[in-house]
């Protein structure tokens, strides 16, 4: 039997029970995780400026909440480095379950925190402190879920099984800003900004519990367990990247960080925009996002899919260059503050970033040897972050306040997209034979 047979029929005596469970685990797992990260995204643009970083002007106010947020990306390499590292020593399942339990309480105490009303400057500190905590808990959370589901799903369709992880952003997304938007139709803004966002946040433990349901009845993953088998597991995962997988680092690091950008400014950014500059309702804006996030949760598996079918690179790519255009566009369309075009707008950019972000997890995973895929992962996944989506809100708010024009911010896209297409390029097409040669072996 060749290795392509035996690992097929290594994967079929996982059973399809057993790979949609963790399809499910992946997805659901990720998509609480961001919920958690982007309720504090959209909060840091709707309310935590005025309650933990009051000021006079409500653009400063704002950046300064922002920088809480770009928090969060500075701590992703600390939980990459430190999880990613476990997940290609200790197993995937053990790390995802310590990531999600951290994200988790980490978002719940949030929602109990004092405001600076009430005990001064020391609100913001604590704010930071737990912003950075769900900071290292997504660092670690990513590059283990994408080996959860594709590492026990066929590794020829790596594309669509690696892209489970890939739709927890945009549900989460959609699942935070739709409690946002139901709380600020429910209540009034006095109600909102007194206790209501906290709901939001409190929301997260009864999320979390369900998370770690689903993911504990999971073994580990046929390819970790191969690894093991062949005493393959690395002693020191961390210096081989760094040393031995530089230019796949590399690749995988640049590919990042046009997707972060974009979404940063169509989730993120795009709230301040539409309230601060359009003058649009806060819930009308929050209602665009859950539209274009909506029609996410559909296209990120389709690209995911697609990316088997034909050259990866090639359809992330196109992804790209689409997303370093859209922004000339979109901004004149939304001058008049249409809803409609605002809508519209934030819809066709999403579709943008799934057509990138959908064979993203299979192309950053796939850079490295599945006895470094953990640790290249997460640590590709993490360093990306930071100078991609944790500076964008803060580039695009700066860039704004120092020109007052559009334009400095859709050029700040096309740049990153064009980094992107250069660490696709950078980068190679995928070799499943080498899982395909581990599963083989083990099941000799």
């Amino acid at each position: 039997m060749d290795q392509p047979q035996a690992a097929t029929t290594r994967a079929r005596e996982v059973g399809r029970g057993t790979v949609a469970r963790a399809f499910i685990a992946s997805l659901s797992g990720t998509a609480l995780e961001w919920y958690d990260f982007a309720i504090y995204s959209a909060a840091s643009a709707l309310v935590f400026g005025h309650l933990f970083f009051p000021s006079h002007d409500p653009l400063a106010a704002t950046m300064l909440a922002f920088s809480t947020y770009a928090v969060g990306y500075v701590a992703r390499p600390l939980g990459g480095i430190f999880f990613g590292r476990l997940g290609d020593v200790v197993g995937r399942k053990k790390v995802l379950v310590s990531t999600l339990v951290l994200i988790g309480v980490a978002t719940f105490l949030i929602g109990l925190l004092p405001t600076h009303a009430s005990i001064g400057g020391t609100a913001a500190v604590l704010l930071v402190a737990l912003r950075f905590a769900q900071g290292v808990g997504v660092g670690g959370e990513w590059g283990g879920a994408v080996l959860l589901s594709s590492e026990f799903g066929d590794p020829r369709r790596r594309g669509f099984f690696a892209s489970a992880a890939q739709v927890g952003p945009p549900l989460g997304n959609l699942m935070a800003n739709g409690v946002l938007a139901l709380l600020g139709l429910l209540l009034t803004e006095e109600q909102f900004l007194s206790w209501g966002w906290r709901v939001a946040f409190l929301l997260s433990g009864v999320l979390v519990l369900f998370g770690l349901w689903i993911r504990a009845k999971l073994e580990e993953t046929p390819v970790f367990q191969a690894i093991a088998e062949e005493g393959e597991r690395p002693s020191a995962p961390l210096r081989e990247v760094f040393t031995k997988q530089a230019r796949p680092l590399t690749a995988a690091v640049l590919s990042r960080v046009a997707p972060d950008v974009v979404y940063a400014l169509f989730t993120v950014f795009v709230l301040t925009y539409g309230t601060q500059v359009l003058g649009l309702e806060s819930g009308t804006v929050l209602a665009a996002v859950l539209t274009g996030s909506a029609f996410q949760v559909a296209l990120i598996p389709l690209a995911g899919w697609l990316s088997d079918r034909v050259n990866r690179r090639l359809l992330y790519g196109l992804g790209a260059l689409g997303a370093g255009i859209w922004p000339f566009v979109f901004f004149p369309a939304i001058a008049d503050a249409s809803f409609l075009a605002l809508t519209g707008g934030i819809v066709v950019g999403l579709a943008l970033h799934s057509v990138m972000y959908g064979p993203q997890a299979a192309f950053v995973s796939e850079q490295f040897h599945p006895r470094l895929r953990n640790t290249g992962s997460s640590l590709a996944y993490t360093l990306a972050g930071i100078i991609g989506g944790a500076v964008a809100p803060l580039v695009f708010t700066y860039l704004l306040a120092a020109t007052g024009s559009w334009v400095p911010l859709a050029v700040y896209v096309a740049v990153t997209a064009a980094v992107t297409v250069a660490g696709l390029a950078l980068g190679r097409d995928p070799a499943p034979h080498e899982d395909e040669e581990l599963l083989a072996g083990a099941g000799a």
